[in-house]
């Protein structure tokens, strides 16, 4: 990518990160003063819209959000929660450690994003809070593989906040994310945010690459019932993800596997035979 455009890309990020702080400050100012702005999700969708604008992220979408639904999507980057996030009015649940991300932590807790704890006990007490937010219209999205992958792969779906669905009697939609290089079919060695990697030099790698393309599928919903084993509804859920992504894939890929998975996929990265590579 010529240097021109990669600087533009990041001064355009400090400066959207500036506005963020700026309506965040207000957001929390109003909110102690018990008047929380009803502008905010529409807010948020904009910011992450504009965000995915800059980044030169393309966003294909197939189906469509439903309403009433547990959102289950496949993780793959820090980068789905913008993507989903510029295309609907959408929650997230993400982990404790994003909280120590210093600014995108404080914006992130700032506009209501639910942080889970490590712990069955802490887990359960997340659940008993949110199922009437849900069952209040709250539309959340989880990632039960709890940990990102490569892309080429689909992990195992921890069964245990399937449980919000069920208890809060809605359906749950499966989203297959999915992303590769503009004009190649291959999923992308850049954007999925693995091991030991960092916010910071993940993102400069974003913002160098050439052109990246999100794929988005909404997939129809599946009913839950309370009586289902919630390891029979993560698989169901889960191998209707694998099965959009094109990987079919019969049984979870083991940590061992996933781990191999990724060293192969950033020794392709660093070799100079991958062209598509910026």
């Amino acid at each position: 990518m010529p240097r021109l455009q990669t600087s533009w890309r990041v001064l355009s990020i400090i400066g959207h990160l500036g506005t963020a702080t700026t309506i965040a400050l207000y957001i929390r100012a109003s909110t102690r003063l018990g008047a929380r702005p009803r502008w905010t999700p529409a807010v948020v969708r904009w910011w992450n819209r504009r965000l995915c604008t800059i980044l030169g992220i393309r966003i294909q979408v197939q189906g469509r959000l439903e309403t009433g639904c547990l959102l289950i999507g496949n993780h793959v980057s820090w980068l789905d929660i913008p993507v989903v996030g510029a295309l609907g009015e959408v929650g997230f649940l993400a982990k404790s450690d994003i909280r120590a991300w210093h600014l995108v932590g404080w914006l992130a807790e700032t506009v209501e994003t639910r942080f889970i704890e490590r712990g069955a006990h802490r887990t359960q007490a997340l659940c008993d809070a949110l199922i009437p937010e849900i069952q209040a219209g709250l539309r959340l999205m989880i990632f039960p593989e709890g940990t990102t992958s490569t892309g080429v792969s689909v992990l195992r779906f921890h069964p245990r906040l399937f449980a919000l669905a069920q208890n809060a009697g809605v359906s749950v939609q499966p989203v297959a994310l999915g992303y590769r290089s503009d004009g190649d079919r291959v999923p992308d060695s850049i954007a999925p945010f693995i091991g030991d990697d960092t916010f910071v030099a993940h993102l400069l790698r974003v913002v160098r690459h050439p052109g990246l393309v999100a794929e988005v599928r909404f997939l129809p919903a599946l009913t839950t019932e309370p009586t289902e084993p919630r390891h029979r509804l993560a698989d169901r859920t889960r191998r209707a993800i694998a099965e959009a992504l094109g990987m079919n894939a019969p049984e979870p890929m083991s940590a061992w596997s996933a781990k191999a998975a990724r060293d192969a996929m950033h020794a392709d990265a660093a070799s100079p035979e991958v062209a598509h590579v910026g």
